[in-house]
């Protein structure tokens, strides 16, 4: 099994005559079966394809050549045009929407977070990669090109979280060298503004039969990883999850970021040493390096299996 996506998802890709949609839409076409993507939107380009994926003006259209709902998009219009783009999905009835555009407003962002709610629709991202099912299919440039994709990932029990896309694929291959595959794995974005944080998904994986521990990879900023703790508490949360805490120098550096937004440290509860605090309060174990990861979770999942 696994969350959000599986074999069947079809999806468009918004954006698709850019040069990094093009990119994007060869990876995820040669990624496991092939991405069923039923189509591409950019105003003005009707009748093009791109890799053979038919290009429409308008969503609408799209899912008119479908013949029925579409479960996706993948968004990589330009910051400005983002919102458009995105409420466009969602009256369209794509009740999945991975937003790639960053320095998006983040006005714009919590209302298309706020329109996602009222239809019924999750938003991932915006700032983030997508979403990967280990051999079946990825959504979103994650993991890069097919080839790397296969070798950075495989699959196994393993759900994937992260704010920073490039290290949801530093993560899953450390854990795919030693063994430990994963279910999904999702790079959620590094905006201050997100539509699907650690909290929100553990329901979904929760859920997931063949999850069976999970890994973060997290940052100072924000309040997520309190989110997060008091989830797992509060629902007595059966996955282990190891979490690697990544800038924990910005604790003596105050005012100083990453380079996103996400990672702006507005009060005391944002700093990574009150972060690393308020997960280990709820058994999330924090691991010093990233290759310390995997022995810590086997151990995790060998001690939650024979409880």
């Amino acid at each position: 099994m696994s969350i959000l996506i599986d074999a069947d998802t079809t999806f468009i890709v918004q954006g698709i005559t850019g040069r990094e949609a093009v990119n994007l839409t060869r990876e995820c076409l040669d990624y496991g079966a092939g991405a069923k993507i039923v189509g591409g939107v950019t105003p003005g380009r009707l009748g093009r394809d791109v890799h053979g994926v038919p290009v429409f003006d308008t969503v609408a259209q799209a899912v008119d050549h479908n013949g029925g709902p579409i479960d996706g998009s993948v968004v990589t219009v330009p910051p400005a045009f983002t919102k458009d783009a995105v409420f466009e999905a969602i009256e369209n009835g794509v009740k999945l929407v991975v937003i790639v555009t960053e320095r998006i407003p983040r006005r714009d962002v919590a209302q298309m977070v706020e329109l996602a709610t009222l239809r019924g629709a999750r938003i991932i991202g915006p700032n983030c990669l997508g979403i990967i099912v280990p051999d079946v299919i990825k959504m979103g440039g994650i993991g890069g090109p097919a080839k790397n994709a296969r070798q950075a990932y495989s699959r196994g029990p393993v759900g994937v979280i992260s704010r920073s896309g490039g290290m949801t694929t530093e993560m899953s291959s450390t854990l795919t060298a030693a063994g430990l595959g994963q279910s999904t794995a999702v790079s959620i974005g590094g905006d201050a503004i997100i539509g699907s944080t650690y909290a929100e998904l553990m329901p979904l994986f929760e859920a997931d039969a063949q999850t069976r521990g999970i890994v973060i990879y997290t940052e100072p900023g924000g309040r997520m990883e309190a989110a997060l703790a008091r989830w797992v508490t509060e629902n007595d949360s059966r996955l282990p999850i190891v979490a690697f805490m990544a800038g924990r120098f910005m604790d003596e550096m105050p005012g100083m970021s990453f380079g996103h937004a996400g990672t702006i440290v507005e009060g005391k509860e944002d700093t990574a040493s009150e972060k690393i605090a308020r997960l280990a309060e709820a058994g999330i174990t924090v691991a010093e390096d990233i290759a310390d990861i995997p022995g810590i979770l086997k151990a995790k999942m060998e001690e939650r299996a024979a409880a």
